[in-house]
């Protein structure tokens, strides 16, 4: 099989308009502090385990054929753990909010954030419905309104579990700025240019930022790093190419503050150390 340029690997996972599927791997036990899903997540273990610290239900810790759902704007501390002679591996499922909203906008929930949450191997048995979801994606001559119903099937088997989801979060100051960010990575964004664009003044968009607890130089290395740790696990794109894609000047720069803020290598993700 032929792959293209390792730009189209960086921004095609597995592109769906509204689902996208992310093969996860990682060879090495790493814990990654206030990581941020801006869309709804969900995590289906494929091997190893995950532990999740969730400002709401505490910790949680997801084995082999557990589905873990993340809801939309979490911020959790989150270690993926693999299993001797094998690397962590999990399926990552992302929802958009318009799928999330045709579900869950008539729920009521008992608070604004439920956390994170999670459904067991057994009795639920999750892996079915990823079976769905890639069967869904991969079937090209599904006519658009099918794909679109039958994508929220999984959803729907999400509620009839008992999972709630929280509606979209587009309004939150953090979400905006990091979703404006994620536009083009490289590119080197400034306080001024980010206030320009929200029609608002530089001391406004810092007092606008600071409900969310973070700076926008903070929120500009953090959405870069996430953005490159995601790279590292799902795809083979070297790691000079991922810096400079997620706007590092050198893939030395990107390293010293990939070690600084989860405290591993970037190759650490890929290979085991000895």
């Amino acid at each position: 099989m032929e792959h293209g340029g390792w730009k189209d690997r960086i921004h095609s996972p597995i592109p769906v308009s509204d689902v996208s599927i992310l093969p996860i791997t990682q060879a090495t036990t790493a814990t990654f502090t206030e990581l941020y899903f801006r869309l709804t997540f969900l995590f289906f273990v494929q091997a190893g385990s995950k532990r999740v610290l969730c400002p709401y239900n505490g910790e949680l810790i997801g084995e082999a054929g557990d589905l873990m759902i993340f809801p939309p704007g979490s911020v959790v501390t989150m270690e993926n753990r693999p299993i001797l002679k094998d690397s962590y591996r999990a399926d990552g499922v992302c929802f958009t909010h318009e799928l999330v909203d045709a579900v869950f906008s008539n729920q009521r929930l008992r608070n604004d954030t439920p956390g994170i949450q999670i459904l067991r191997a057994i009795p639920h048995r999750p892996f079915q419905i990823l079976d769905l979801i890639r069967e869904t994606l991969d079937n090209e001559d599904l006519p658009p309104p099918i794909r679109q119903h039958r994508l929220l099937e999984p959803l729907i088997w999400l509620r009839h579990n008992r999972v709630s989801l929280p509606t979209r979060d587009e309004e939150l100051p953090l979400s905006k700025v990091r979703r404006l960010i994620e536009t083009d990575l490289s590119h080197p964004w400034r306080v001024s240019e980010v206030a320009g664009h929200f029609a608002m003044s530089e001391a406004s968009l810092r007092r606008w930022l600071a409900r969310s607890g973070h700076g926008f130089a903070r929120i500009l290395l953090n959405t870069r790093l996430e953005r490159g740790l995601t790279l590292l696990q799902t795809t083979d794109v070297p790691v000079s190419q991922i810096a400079l894609e997620c706007g590092f000047k050198t893939p030395s720069h990107f390293s010293d503050s990939f070690r600084k803020r989860f405290g591993i290598k970037p190759k650490s993700i890929r290979s085991a150390e000895d």
